[in-house]
């Protein structure tokens, strides 16, 4: 699958149509957008919170590709097969959340204290 670059992103077929998906349909971003930030407040980890949420897209891709044929298509009609929506769940990360700090390395300056 060829990747379309997207804030910086490269992002698969299925990445993209589930994000310009949830640009057109508002109800439906609002949907992502809680279940991204809930993740992230959730796990100390930004990678943890960002797996969890590849898996979550997944399975709302996999959801709605039974009733919205764009989704259906570029599964070849074939039903889902497990494609990464990891560049996707950086993306939404970085658009929808505030950074998180990080900790820092030992033997690294800690300029929050």
């Amino acid at each position: 699958m060829g990747g379309v670059q997207v804030g910086g992103m490269s992002l698969n077929r299925c990445e993209q149509t589930l994000f310009d998906y949830a640009k057109g349909h508002p109800e439906e971003r609002h949907y992502i957008q809680d279940k991204v930030r809930a993740l992230i407040a959730a796990s100390p980890e930004v990678s943890t919170a960002v797996a969890r949420i590849d898996s979550e897209l997944w399975r709302y891709y996999e959801e709605r590709s039974a009733v919205i044929p764009a989704f259906n298509q570029l599964l070849g009609g074939a039903g889902p097969r497990r494609t990464s929506m990891k560049n996707l769940a950086e993306l939404l990360v970085r658009l929808w959340t505030e950074p998180k700090p990080r900790n820092a390395a030992p033997g690294e300056p800690n300029f929050d204290s």
